[in-house]
């Protein structure tokens, strides 16, 4: 098939009402060049090799905003659509989300957990962006600024206008931005304060394609050309029975950071299927084959993991604002019984 260039790869989210339910992705180098069938199984494992060729036949799948086929091989820089069929339901998510402060300039919510950001793979309509959409159909656009995990609950903050989003955009880049994120981990943590300044690379020894090792400073040369310096100030707050409420003060924002590094450190977070006490509970997760011995295992069925405070200057004033978002009830619960499933 002819190859157009690559032009701008997506849309805003925060452009304009929603329509039909698209997702897309840019090929990165480290994907290398290949059949497109054999990236979106990788990258994408939400579907089997089966149903992404019956997608492709249908005429789900661009590159470069022109069709896809079978035969169609990716080059980095690449831009891969997928517009999901209508007919293909969402998963059901947390939907409770809940205003804690709003002016003209900006807007603070708490996302529960089991709730995505923003739209992409299987999720459309059942993300944050489209529940606040729907439920300010006339308020116009929103910009939201800090991305947390889908299993992640606490803070998001949303912009009301470009001038605002551009402005605290500049803040989150400048790391003019404070977060502070609880944990719940396995063990017992030490409560006084440990800096853990290191790297972030691909887990060369990790089936998952996602995910990230750390690596105490220095670096080693095994560690990876794609290693990225990462620092976190970890505070234990007290031990509940056999788990530990840990403050997370991350100077840096890495993918994975908080979590890669609490599990190098043999304090893994509580839930996390990924970084938890054994990655192939993520592999039969992704398959639907999660037993009952891995739920008991993981003891909370999501991440342990709350965004409970941004320290902004407010786009408008120039003042100083401290956002916050108690701990939700599951967390609570298991500080209180640590020991139930």
């Amino acid at each position: 098939m002819s190859r157009k260039s690559p032009g701008t790869p997506c849309r805003g989210i925060n452009a304009g009402p929603l329509s039909e339910r698209r997702a897309g992705t840019i090929v990165r180098r480290r994907d290398r060049s290949g059949p497109l069938l054999d990236y979106l199984v990788a990258r994408f494992t939400y579907h089997d090799r089966d149903r992404w060729e019956e997608l492709v036949r249908r005429g789900r799948l661009s590159v470069n905003d022109e069709p896809a086929d079978e035969t169609t091989v990716l080059i980095p820089g690449d831009v891969v659509e997928f517009r999901v069929p209508e007919d293909e339901p969402e998963p059901p998510v947390d939907r409770n989300v809940s205003v804690l402060f709003e002016d003209e300039s900006i807007l603070a919510v708490y996302k529960p957990p089991d709730l995505p950001c923003h739209p992409g793979g299987r999720y459309f309509r059942n993300t944050l962006w489209a529940l606040l959409l729907e439920q300010r159909p006339n308020a116009g656009p929103l910009f939201l600024l800090n991305r947390i995990d889908r299993e992640t609950s606490g803070i998001v903050l949303a912009a009301k206008s470009r001038w605002a989003a551009g402005a605290l955009g500049r803040q989150f880049q400048r790391k003019q931005v404070s977060k502070r994120y609880l944990a719940l981990v396995e063990g017992s943590f030490p409560e006084s304060p440990m800096e853990a300044r290191g790297f972030l690379s691909r887990d060369p020894g990790s089936a998952v394609r996602k995910r990230r090792k750390y690596h105490e400073a220095p670096l080693p040369e095994h560690g990876g050309g794609d290693a990225q310096p990462c620092q976190t100030v970890l505070t234990g707050l007290g031990t509940f029975g056999g788990v530990s409420l840990v403050e997370a003060l991350p100077r840096t924002g890495r993918l994975h950071q908080i979590r890669a590094t609490l599990h190098a450190l043999g304090h893994p977070l509580v839930g996390d299927k990924l970084y938890g006490p054994d990655e192939g509970i993520f592999l039969r997760f992704i398959r639907g084959e999660i037993t009952l011995e891995d739920h008991r295992r993981l003891r909370l069925p999501r991440q342990a993991l709350h965004a409970a405070e941004l320290r902004i200057l407010h786009p408008a004033t120039g003042g100083r604002l401290s956002l916050k978002a108690e701990l939700p009830p599951d967390m609570r619960g298991l500080m209180e019984t640590p020991g139930r499933l």
